[in-house]
């Protein structure tokens, strides 16, 4: 198994993380606020069980190799090893905290490559600490959440004689913005996303600074301000950081460059007003200053600011374009002979495939399917307009804004769907037709350009028939309806639209889910997690799938907390899932690893939550299921008026 991990940058908010702490003692200071993100660069590993011990080695940027060092899987032992201190102990310090809290075995962790610049400000520790968190997570299949590893690798790292901040392991999130909010003991999180890219400069300084120095100075104005710049330190780092952090998030959500490039200057100002007189031997920061003043740097950039605990470590600057990004790189490598990295923050792959699978036979619904497949049994819309079923499910996945809609069907079922979509019906029977059903004949046209067709010469599942997309969706996350439901929302986004706009902000794989009572969850695959700290308060952290599970399975390992006893979260037939699932069908079809004869899709799911995280929503809407009588009856009842 691969694990990347990526180094974490502070862009506003540095030392609020300590600060916001001492609210426990003095409730009159100002919470804690830090925007975050991780950068392009970390630490590579790969990781794989060991029955006894830890067996560490790694490959130095200059390419020498360490190791392999051996460390008993024993507390003694690597309790020890964290307390000795460099590269190995914040390994051994974090595994000392798994086995404390779970049993486990060993690791092999082979970190081959690191493009992270360490002792810069960019968490470098705290990197390797949560990669081991996540190594064991992964392997281990411990089920903690992405605050787990953070908290896992916080109490690891602190083992050591490493002092680092809860700040710090925000690098577990990736390369997404997040808000950081620090209330005494108490830790929250919000992932934010960017509307469009945003280009970054990190610029190692090649200083000095004394960040344990820094830190004392400052900590000595907490918790009781006892002078003016006491007190100065306190208001900066309290309600002036706490202004502009929240005035960042809009700027980070509208990806307004300029915006962001301005607030990185307010903040570095009032910095050297407030914090350079509590420490201006370490803050007054020369080398820093020179280069945020840098004139040719100007016509490139919005804005700069210091990094981490700020003096002449390192130095951020927001370019203002992709050209200029590369431009202030070579100014500033050119000119002053320091060494830069990019940091892009990207809005990440849009949703703009769906899939669809509808290849099966139908037999719950036979003779009717002999006839006609039942994703063209017609319903009644809102509109009074009687619309196959499968015309329901693509106009609410164009609706949740994705190009392109690819159908599964059999070869014997294609001139059924080509026909529908593809082909307008005869002239005189168009022109029998009422004026607004000749509108919607023309409009059901314009559909079909954006559908497409895939066969499935065998049915062996349905993780066989979402296999067949797998050269069309390429390296895209897409959106997945099941071809025997269609969907009706309680809100003004559809269900598809719920979804797509839960990827698109926290950028991970995720599930519809519907509420069902344990009497019915043997029909349906089920899900189970930890709820986030989410606006909406319906998303949460899956830590296990099952399929068709039984009701005392689900009474032991699938409850969620704060549902009513006797009711679980089951798949509601909507997804949004990164292409590294067909990797794992792959790897199941050519070794024939089969569930119940077929190719099923919820073991390669739950391997894509193990290995890369898996959300679930319970969605504001209804799913109808028409792929039996009965449920096909109730929705022909009561879709048109819900």
């Amino acid at each position: 198994m691969k694990i990347f991990v990526p180094g974490r940058i502070c862009l506003l908010g540095e030392h609020s993380d300590w600060a916001g702490g001492y609210r426990r003692i003095n409730p009159d200071i100002e919470k804690g606020f830090a925007l975050i993100t991780g950068t392009n660069q970390g630490i590579y590993a790969d990781v794989e069980p060991h029955p006894t011990s830890l067996v560490l080695s790694s490959v130095t940027p200059d390419g020498t190799e360490h190791g392999p060092y051996e460390i008993p899987m024993e507390p003694s032992a690597l309790l020890a090893e964290a307390e000795r201190g460099g590269f190995w102990s914040y390994i051994a310090g974090v595994a000392y905290q798994v086995l404390t809290h779970y049993h486990v075995r060993g690791l092999v962790i082979h970190n081959y490559k690191t493009d992270l610049p360490v002792k810069k400000g960019l968490s470098s520790s705290a990197a390797i600490s949560v990669l081991t968190a996540r190594a064991f997570n992964r392997v281990y299949d411990l089920k903690m959440t992405t605050r787990g590893e953070m908290e896992m690798a916080y109490q690891g790292e602190i083992t050591t004689p490493s002092r680092c901040g809860r700040m710090d392991q925000g690098c577990a999130f990736g390369n997404r913005p997040v808000l950081m909010t620090f209330d005494g003991e108490r830790l929250d999180t919000t992932e934010l996303r960017v509307s469009d890219d945003l280009y970054f400069v990190i610029v190692d300084l090649q200083a000095q600074k004394d960040t344990r120095e820094i830190l004392a100075r400052l900590n000595r104005c907490y918790p009781i301000a006892d002078n003016d710049t006491e007190a100065g330190v306190q208001k900066l780092l309290g309600p002036i950081n706490k202004r502009i952090v929240h005035q960042a998030i809009d700027a980070l959500h509208d990806a307004d460059a300029e915006r962001v490039g301005a607030l990185m200057v307010e903040a570095q100002d009032f910095f050297d007003h407030y914090a350079i007189p509590a420490c201006p031997e370490e803050l007054t920061a020369p080398v820093l200053h020179r280069v945020l003043n840098y004139e040719p740097l100007k016509p490139h950039i919005f804005g700069g600011k210091g990094v981490g605990s700020q003096g002449d470590g390192t130095a951020q600057f927001i370019a203002r374009s992709a050209a200029d990004q590369q431009a202030v790189i070579e100014i500033i490598e050119r000119d002053l002979k320091m060494p830069c990295l990019k940091l892009t923050l990207s809005s990440g792959p849009k949703v703009r495939k769906a899939v669809i699978p509808a290849a099966g036979f139908g037999t719950r619904l036979f003779p009717a399917s002999k006839a006609a497949k039942k994703e063209l049994f017609p319903i009644v819309d809102r509109d009074g307009i009687a619309k196959p079923a499968i015309l329901l499910i693509v106009e609410e996945a164009l609706n949740a804004g994705v190009d392109e809609v690819y159908i599964i069907v059999q070869q014997k079922d294609l001139p059924a769907f080509e026909t529908f979509f593809n082909v307008q019906i005869t002239i005189e029977n168009y022109n029998k037709l009422p004026r607004h059903f000749q509108d919607y004949a023309r409009h059901l046209l314009d559909i079909g350009q954006r559908v497409k067709f895939l066969i499935q010469t065998a049915q062996e599942g349905l993780g066989h028939a979402v296999y067949m997309a797998r050269d069309v969706v390429g390296d895209e996350p897409f959106l997945l309806m099941l071809g025997d439901h269609v969907y009706r929302s309680h809100t003004d986004r559809s269900c598809a639209q719920q979804l797509v706009d839960a990827y698109n902000q926290h950028g991970k794989s995720i599930l519809g889910l519907r509420r069902t009572v344990e009497e019915q969850i043997g029909s349906f695959g089920t899900a189970t997690g930890i709820w986030m700290d989410d606006d909406s308060g319906k998303v949460i952290n899956i830590t296990e799938f099952a399929e068709k599970p039984t009701v005392d399975y689900a009474r032991s390992n699938l409850q969620v907390s704060g549902l009513p006893d006797g009711e679980y979260l089951t798949v509601f037939g909507q997804y949004v899932i990164k292409p590294q699932l067909f990797a794992y069908l792959d790897e199941h079809i050519h070794h024939n690893v089969r569930e119940r004869g077929e190719f099923q899709l919820t073991s390669a799911l739950d391997r894509l939550r193990q290995e890369d995280g898996f959300l679930g929503m319970e969605v504001e809407g209804k799913r109808y299921d028409i792929g039996q009588p009965e449920f096909y009856l109730e929705t022909l009842r009561t879709f048109r008026e819900d």
